[in-house]
């Protein structure tokens, strides 16, 4: 009896231990409420203008 106590209190353990590793993650991003005014976007770029120099050379040749 005293055995199954403890294997049963070890695989609970295991168990909460093994829950809390996965839900970390996704615990600890906030929740994000957007709207539609709301965007993530990617910095812009600078555009440089190499595509045409690129485009002209392999034309030439």
């Amino acid at each position: 009896m005293n055995k199954s106590i403890t294997s049963i209190s070890r695989l609970l353990t295991r168990t909460a231990v093994i829950l809390l590793c996965l839900a970390a993650p996704v615990l600890a991003v906030p929740v994000v409420k957007s709207g539609p005014n709301h965007t993530i976007e990617a910095p812009t770029m600078k555009k440089s203008g190499a595509g045409l120099v690129l485009l002209v050379s392999l034309q030439r040749g």
